[in-house]
């Protein structure tokens, strides 16, 4: 569906530089967009590099498995429907932790097992359960406390403070975990979980019929 609007908006805009004689600032304006993408991406893997490098060490250092710790308790009020010694809320927890250190590489692969993890869980495999909404707009918000790729691309674009994002931008993630959070759960209030069809009856034995 992206690619159909993307491709939408480039022949809208083609169309209209075409018919109001503008074409030929259009085809410039690409030009030079595309040459400052590249200077921008050059100079972002030195940044990028660098900040990888601090968190990689800061993961190697315990600082990872101390947040999670941390985060446990509030994982029991976010997901009840999941059993507190389920694989599935050590998953989701590293996954969190890692992206509040903007570890994205490391929160990916903890995020898709614990996505497997809360599968095996739910009673309607073609729907998604409330616990993966729930940690799929929890990962979407996306809350840092150190945006690393904002700072590389501030600093990158020649910023003379590039960390200077880091309280308004923890704010503004914040808002939008709680927002997202918030609206997933009142939303579940209408749509509840189905809970497995199992059948109780007791199974007769041929003794019972004589």
């Amino acid at each position: 569906m992206l690619n159909y609007i993307w491709f939408g908006l480039m022949a809208v805009a083609l169309i209209v530089a075409i018919f109001t004689g503008n074409a030929a600032a259009v085809t410039k304006a690409s030009v030079e967009s595309a040459k400052t993408a590249v200077e921008i991406s050059l100079g972002l893997v030195g940044i990028m590099t660098l900040w990888l490098g601090i968190m990689r060490v800061a993961e190697q250092a315990g600082l990872v498995s101390m947040l999670s710790r941390i985060l446990r308790p509030i994982s029991r009020i976010l997901f009840p429907e999941v059993p507190p010694d389920h694989p599935a809320i050590g998953a989701m927890v590293m996954s969190v932790s890692a992206n509040m250190l903007g570890l994205s590489n490391a929160a990916t692969p903890l995020g898709i097992k614990a996505m497997e993890e809360l599968q095996q869980l739910n009673p309607d495999k073609e729907t998604a359960s409330n616990p993966m909404v729930t940690f799929m707009v929890l990962n979407t918000a996306g809350v840092q406390f150190i945006p690393t790729t904002i700072i590389g691309v501030l600093a990158a674009a020649g910023a003379q403070a590039p960390t200077s994002i880091i309280p308004t931008t923890l704010i503004a993630t914040l808002c939008g975990a709680v927002a997202a959070v918030t609206t997933a759960k009142l939303l579940q209030r209408f749509f509840p979980t189905r809970q497995p069809i199992t059948d109780n009856r007791q199974p007769v034995s041929p003794e019972a019929d004589q």
